[in-house]
């Protein structure tokens, strides 16, 4: 399996955490791949990350702005939502992707972890600034302690949308976010993600972001937008449990 890594969270050593690549397989059940198959993958995930497939909990993705607490779910009855948090040791949570941006989130100060599904919608219903919100209503969590790598997702260079699409993002003021070329318009979401949470208390320094567009680098991950049909990989996050 391969995987790529945060310098964000990696000097976190109470964390364990991933992006996965096409190269992992296919992580999701619902894009017409042979269930067992599937399974597989997340078993191998399971051993290689050193957690149980049974206590990770993933989400029915519906580009939402619904945010939850991870602690009642498990891998066979996931919630249906865009952003999962919990406080909970040996709790993976995980947000699939192909074109979105999977968002992961680690407060240092209060032990918690989040992880969010942001595309186009997520990003213009604000589903980071909802899921900050949530961290601190819950486990009193400082926007200023978080940390956030955001993992590869289609780019503005790709990323075409038409004039509708454009018109919303004006009448919401992300228009910055937009670029016309040769009449078309292109939107670039990481633009936005990074604008919200900056506007939610976080700094800067502790955002991280990779640029490698998922639509031009389909051998190494799964894009929607330039295959249609295809699967999906992830970002993965865990408190260890060190006692």
């Amino acid at each position: 399996m391969k995987f790529y890594y945060s310098e964000k969270l990696a000097p976190f050593t109470n964390l364990t955490h991933a992006f996965t690549t096409r190269l992992s397989g296919n992580l999701a059940f619902h894009v017409g791949d042979d269930k067992s198959m599937v399974e597989k993958n997340h078993e191998d995930l399971a051993k290689m990350l050193n957690y149980e497939k049974r206590t990770l909990v993933h989400m029915r993705q519906i580009h939402s702005d619904i945010a939850v607490i991870a602690d009642e779910y498990s891998f066979e009855n996931p919630p249906t939502c865009d952003a999962l948090i919990t406080n909970r040791p040996n709790t993976p949570l995980m947000v699939m992707v192909a074109d979105c941006s999977a968002v992961l989130f680690y407060d240092d100060e209060q032990k918690i972890i989040a992880v969010a599904h942001a595309g186009r919608a997520g990003a213009f219903k604000n589903i980071v600034k909802i899921t900050v919100e949530k961290m601190g209503k819950e486990f009193d969590s400082n926007p200023k302690d978080i940390h956030v790598s955001i993992g590869a997702s289609i780019g503005v260079c790709c990323y075409e949308v038409g004039c509708e699409i454009y018109e919303e993002a004006k009448a919401l003021h992300l228009d910055y976010a937009m670029q016309k070329r040769d009449e078309s318009f292109y939107l670039d979401v990481n633009k936005i993600l990074k604008k919200q949470l900056t506007e939610c208390g976080i700094d800067e320094r502790n955002i991280e972001i990779f640029n490698e567009c998922t639509s031009c680098n389909t051998d190494k991950y799964f894009s929607y937008r330039a295959e249609k049909q295809t699967g999906r990989f992830a970002g993965v996050l865990m408190i260890k449990d060190t006692n």
